[in-house]
């Protein structure tokens, strides 16, 4: 069983800068491919960021430049470092997973970007 833990959402200008983590219960990242998304209030499930398990990235339009993703397999852990931030990428973040043909999601972080 996979267990995926956001952390790292809040508050914050905009023009600011925020980083997510995604603690995984295994070690997994080295093998899998990996994503951020988000959801908005109102708004479907959106695809930010992903990470191929050769370490290719891919971004949504609205966030390239912007944010990027990586991760840190000695620590299982996935990163979204956001900065310039605006107050349309207010939302609940979410990791997820493919791992042996199940996907699997963390229980979000919330991020509120605002004056």
């Amino acid at each position: 069983q996979v267990q995926l833990v956001e952390s790292g959402g809040g508050l914050v200008q905009p023009g600011g800068s925020l980083r997510l983590a995604c603690a995984a219960s295994l070690s997994i990242l080295s093998d899998n491919p990996m994503g951020w998304y988000r959801q908005a209030p109102g708004k479907l499930r959106e695809l930010v960021a992903i990470i191929s398990s050769g370490g290719k990235s891919n971004y949504a339009e609205s966030v390239k430049d912007r944010f990027t993703i990586s991760r840190d397999n000695a620590k299982n852990t996935l990163y979204l470092q956001m900065t310039s931030l605006k107050p349309e990428d207010t939302a609940v973040y979410y990791c997820n997973t493919l791992v042996a043909g199940m996907i699997y999601w963390g229980q979000g972080t919330t991020v509120t970007v605002s004056s």
